[in-house]
């Protein structure tokens, strides 16, 4: 039997739900068909397929080839323990390493500021509470040419019609790519009034983003709100919630060089990301039972 603490244990160690539900099944024998491993783990055996051809590929269970199907084999835990630990350890060096390329690049970027004496400005801050913070964003998604990076938690009130901006965006070829921060700290209009969103509405205005030619992906993982315009011009939007409205700020970088690098987070994030079709499928148990708690304002731990 799968036990939820197990599952969330192995959730916390990187896996997703159903990864966990099939390397917990994969644990009760020797070797199993994807069938066999989707009923022990109460999943459709579709479910499965590409989560066993990606453990086979990280080297947690072997492939076997029989006569007339495909049979797989968990390898010893002791050794897979092993090689998460060699994952973790690189991923935490690649982050620590980018870090310290990006901060070194920061304040070479703001010496270079400080002898220009202020004629060749490559960080803008905008602080307060104001709309010359929104016109300024609005101003740089305008001015983009190919490609918008979001990176985005959604706040405030959002609409699901998609604005004049993109629609022009879109006709002359642009290219828009979101990942969305698994939040309902935001609201939409129902029955003429401003509700609580649910985690039905956050997926179907994904899917309203999707089917306007936005390339979509939702993450269970904390997001900076951060947006690459042209891979040319970072946006990042610093929201404290322990100070004034007015003491927040966005931060406005233009250098190709730190763009490229945001650019890194932002493929990480991507590739780590859910699709709509997949989340939705996550959540299905969601769904059934009604039950989440719109009161949460940080990330659904499920």
């Amino acid at each position: 039997m799968q036990s939820k603490d197990t599952i969330n244990k192995l959730q916390e160690l990187g896996f997703k739900e159903y990864e966990s539900k099939v390397f917990l099944a994969l644990l009760g024998g020797s070797a199993f068909s994807a069938s066999e491993i989707a009923e022990k783990a109460g999943l459709r055996r579709t479910s499965v397929y590409e989560i066993l051809k990606s453990f086979a590929s990280r080297g947690f269970c072997n492939e076997i080839e029989t006569n007339t199907i495909l049979k797989y084999e968990i390898i010893d835990p002791r050794v897979i323990a092993d090689k998460i630990e060699r994952e973790i350890r690189q991923s935490n060096e690649s982050m620590l390493s980018n870090l310290k390329d990006t901060f070194k690049k920061l304040e070479d970027i703001r010496k270079s500021t400080d002898l220009d004496n202020g004629t060749n400005v490559n960080i803008e801050l905008i602080r307060g509470f104001n709309k010359h913070r929104q016109n300024k964003f609005i101003e740089l998604f305008n001015k983009a040419e190919k490609e918008i990076l979001f990176m985005i938690r959604l706040e405030g009130y959002v609409s699901e019609e998609l604005d004049s901006g993109a629609k022009d965006f879109f006709k002359k070829g642009g290219t828009i790519k979101s990942i969305y921060e698994v939040s309902l700290n935001f609201k939409i209009i129902k029955d003429n009034s401003r509700k609580n969103a649910s985690i039905e509405d956050l997926i179907r205005i994904c899917q309203r983003f999707e089917s306007s030619g936005e390339q979509v992906r939702i993450s269970e993982h904390q997001l900076p709100n951060m947006t690459i315009f042209d891979r040319k011009i970072v946006f990042i939007n610093i929201q404290d919630k322990s100070v004034p409205r007015h003491n927040n700020a966005d931060i406005i970088i233009r250098n190709e060089e730190y763009a490229c690098r945001m650019l890194d987070l932002f493929e990480f994030n991507w590739q780590r990301a859910d699709t709509i079709s997949n989340f939705k499928k996550s959540k299905k148990s969601l769904f059934a039972n009604k039950t989440f708690d719109n009161k949460k304002k940080n990330l659904i731990n499920i």
